[in-house]
């Protein structure tokens, strides 16, 4: 590492320094002091671990290639502790794969051995400020929780931050909502927060499962029936509706009312009245709603599956709650979460999720989202007899298609790699009409290895020679 560099007398973050070799450990400690940075170090990951776990410093530098615990696995271990930490890994053996598998795993950066002080101040700099954005952003929305408590809804991820905020707004105001996402992303949890911390809060949250009841069953749990308005009314039932008076009616499943059933919601909405079936008398109803939906509305509308002048009733305010493949930052703290409901249910002494069991978790696609990730969690704790969850302990569905994946993703990287290299020579063929000599020399490779990569891709040199047709190569 060369020097040259002043150090910065505001900076005051401490850099946490693991690395197995001691002349570097000493040398770049000395120069971390320098920039002004606190600097705490260990000589192994193992030990990193532990000074990480009692210190929790601002941003781990660390050695990617070291014995027992290497620098990816160091990562995994600090980003189970802490998903938002901070961590740049040093290597002498710079890659793609590197920086690929590096990014995957949550790294901020990588250094290639050797660099200089300049290089290192640069990318400090880069992950304190980075840091400060997300210590800023996490300090509003921890506000905006404290607000809406959402004690129930786990996450700190970009598009959560984004639903909270938009959650914040409604619960403010008294609009209907419409939530749009996928089966299982957590609608219901979200309705729920937004009403109790509404000025509705103190009326009551009434659920409706609109897909799970046939049409004439649902049209009187909604809207009650008088005794005799049909075969089996054999007494007075007051509708969901109406026991939502005074508070929130969360309609699941919008998508599933007929085309009859949507017309009489409308004229209640419109109206603020309601009138059992069978019955005469109209009831005055003071209710918010907070409709759900995973169907696309505006293209039912289009298509006259829905009608559009409820749409624009209940569409006032929409928030998107994202599905889990897109706040895969959070499935650490999520699978965690579930972990400890499951086991303070079960009394099961299982203390966490191994590193191992936590990278499958990441790499699934989640297709049911949080509720196929709750059933998991608690499979894996109810069948597992260790102190950690493995990926013995997960369903053959989810190690199977971890690795598909993994293989889609070294055969997309062998494309690319093809790609460039069949570009490459293209180029370097047309600048040189043709020399495969030349070519060689201008790209640095042996000669026979270039012809070799030509015969690969069924390049013939002939193609690109200039108009005499002479060439060289």
């Amino acid at each position: 590492m060369a020097g040259g560099e002043k150090p910065d007398p505001s900076r005051c973050d401490c850099v946490l320094l693991i690395d197995d070799e001691a002349d570097f450990v000493d040398d770049c400690a000395a120069i971390l002091r320098r920039l002004g940075y606190c600097c705490l170090t260990a000589r192994s990951g193992k030990l990193g671990l532990e000074v990480y776990r009692k210190s929790q410093p601002e941003i781990v530098l660390t050695d990617l290639k070291m014995p027992e615990m290497d620098g990816l696995g160091l990562l995994r271990s600090i980003r189970n502790i802490d998903p938002e930490a901070v961590v740049i890994l040093i290597t002498a053996y710079a890659t793609i794969d590197t920086a690929i598998e590096a990014t995957r795993s949550g790294a901020f950066d990588y250094l290639r051995k050797p660099f200089t002080m300049a290089e290192l101040r640069k990318v400090l700099q880069r992950a304190s400020e980075h840091r400060a954005r997300k210590l800023e952003q996490g300090a509003s929305a921890a506000a905006t929780s404290r607000e809406l408590d959402f004690s129930a809804i786990v996450g700190s991820s970009e598009p959560v931050k984004e639903m909270f905020r938009n959650a914040a707004c409604a619960a403010q105001g008294d609009a209907n909502v419409v939530l749009l996402g996928e089966t299982g992303a957590g609608k219901e949890m979200l309705a729920r927060a937004i009403h109790t911390n509404s000025q509705r809060a103190g009326g009551p949250f009434v659920p409706v499962d609109c897909a799970a009841l046939p049409e004439p069953l649902l049209e009187s749990e909604l809207f009650g029936h008088e005794r005799g308005a049909f075969t089996g009314a054999v007494s007075l039932q007051r509708g969901l509706l109406e026991l939502a008076h005074g508070g929130t009616l969360f309609l699941d499943e919008l998508g599933e009312l007929s085309l009859s059933t949507q017309a009489k919601l409308l004229r209640t909405l419109e109206e603020r009245q309601i009138r059992r079936l069978g019955g005469q008398a109209f009831v005055d109803l003071d209710i918010r709603i907070i409709a759900a939906t995973h169907q696309d509305l505006e293209a039912m509308v289009a298509v006259k599956k829905f009608r559009d002048d409820l749409f624009y009733r209940l569409n006032v305010l929409t928030i998107r709650v994202p599905p889990l493949r897109e706040r895969a930052g959070d499935i650490p703290i999520l699978a965690d979460h579930c972990l400890q409901t499951f086991v303070r249910r079960t009394g099961k002494p299982v203390l966490g999720i191994s590193a191992a069991a936590l990278l499958v978790l990441e790499q699934y696609p989640w297709a049911g989202n949080i509720r196929e990730l709750r059933n998991v969690i608690e499979r894996a704790v109810s069948l597992t007899s260790e102190q950690y969850l493995s990926p013995l302990d997960l369903p053959d569905e989810l190690l199977r298609k971890s690795q598909n994946m993994r293989v889609a993703f070294r055969q997309e990287k062998q494309k690319s790699v093809e790609n460039f290299e069949r570009q490459s020579i293209t180029e370097l063929l047309i600048r040189t009409q043709g020399n495969v000599t030349e070519a060689a020399k201008i790209s640095g490779m042996d000669r026979a290895a270039l012809h070799r990569l030509m015969r690969k891709y069924g390049i013939d040199s002939r193609a690109y020679r200039g108009p005499s047709g002479e060439n060289s190569g």
